[in-house]
């Protein structure tokens, strides 16, 4: 029997905007030993041979999924949220390995049931304007946990993009770090091959070997499951 291929990865982008990230999504994914193909809305792709996912950030989720109100001010895009909800349940159904970028944690939650603070700056009233893709927060990460045997640090530094956060878990989810305001940084659903969600961008922390790991874990799941479907064919 052959070597198996090197697995496909879907990576989902905003239609309009996003390709900085889908490049470094790429990259990523190419050192880890994959290929990627860049998923959004409107743009119909095959998904038959797609082997895992990574739900990419970008723009706010929309509040009215899980109950809460639209920031006039606030830039969303329905159209991205419905086909991740899509590729989730897909996902779900053919036991495929998920990892989730910033509001791709969140959009994990939200699939799950859970609930998100529509702006941490509410929720923390005194949290510190932090917004760069540089190293500014520091996070604890939960020793027993999928995400500590990936990164193998129980602290580290991240960065910080984003406006919403986790606030109520979705059903099956487990916190593995927060940073040091107490915001959700990181989840899990043990029990499940590769379900994991990152509140920062370990895709543009290109030096750190640690959040590289997070793809070598999200590649690894998904030559599994390549390497399972390939034997029943």
């Amino acid at each position: 029997m052959g070597a198996i291929r090197r697995p496909l990865i879907g990576v989902t982008s905003s239609r309009r905007r996003g390709r900085v990230m889908w490049w470094f999504n790429r990259i990523a994914l190419c050192r880890a030993g994959a290929r990627a193909r860049r998923l959004c809305a409107r743009e119909p792709a095959s998904l038959d041979d797609v082997r895992g996912f990574v739900i990419g950030g970008g723009d706010d989720i929309d509040a009215t999924l899980y109950g809460g109100k639209i920031e006039p001010a606030i830039r969303i895009d329905r159209e991205r949220d419905a086909l991740e909800l899509d590729l989730l349940n897909y996902a779900a159904d053919r036991g495929l390995p998920v990892l989730g970028i910033c509001r791709g944690a969140q959009m994990i939650n939200v699939f799950l049931g859970g609930v998100l603070h529509e702006s941490i700056y509410t929720a923390y009233p005194d949290l510190p304007r932090l917004h760069s893709p540089l190293p500014s927060k520091t996070i604890e990460v939960e020793q027993n946990s999928g995400l500590f045997r990936l990164l193998k640090i129980r602290r580290g530094r991240v960065n910080a993009l984003h406006h919403q956060s986790i606030s109520v878990l979705g059903a099956g989810l487990k916190v593995v770090a927060r940073d040091q305001f107490g915001i959700v940084q990181a989840i899990e659903r043990p029990g499940q091959p590769f379900l994991m969600g990152v509140q920062w961008h370990p895709e543009y922390l290109v030096f750190s070997r640690s959040h590289q790991r997070l793809f070598d874990g999200l590649v690894e799941a998904a030559r599994q499951t390549q390497g399972r479907d390939e034997g029943r064919s």
